[in-house]
């Protein structure tokens, strides 16, 4: 179901907002090429990476929900499959494969199909994460 022609984040009125998070897990490979020398991330490396995509919106007074989760996964596999078990620095606009970056590219690649995405957390280790909350207006 969409949204309510209010937006994700904005209240249909007397509608309650809502936050969910969609996890996805892939393994890959990267180095990153602009670290100084000697540096240990400038080498070839593997990390479990974790995505956690955010959404926000009015509760659906029907369906009794802001977004369906299935569609997230559809949208969101695709993405998760092209980064599995790949060295990161070969897919177009990750050249430079951090996890920032990786955030970047993950809501340049989403945020056109989920209306109510509004930020993305990527984790490569469980100490280690980045996380981007998209402009409102949603411009990326």
């Amino acid at each position: 179901s969409e949204p309510s022609a209010a937006g994700p984040g904005m209240p249909a009125p007397g509608l309650p907002v809502l936050s969910l998070r969609k996890t996805f897990r892939f393994e890959a490979a990267h180095r990153l090429p602009r670290v100084p020398p000697g540096h240990p991330c400038g080498t070839l490396h593997g990390h479990s990476y974790r995505v956690a995509l955010h959404l926000r919106g009015p509760l659906d007074p029907v369906l009794g929900w802001v977004v369906d989760f299935g569609e997230v996964s559809r949208v969101a596999r695709p993405l998760i499959a092209r980064l599995d078990h790949a060295c990161l620095n070969d897919v177009p606009g990750l050249e430079n494969p951090t996890s920032e970056n990786l955030c970047l590219w993950f809501a340049e690649q989403l945020a056109p199909c989920l209306p109510a995405l509004w930020a993305i957390e990527v984790e490569e280790t469980e100490s280690s994460s980045a996380r981007y909350e998209l402009p409102v207006g949603r411009q990326v």
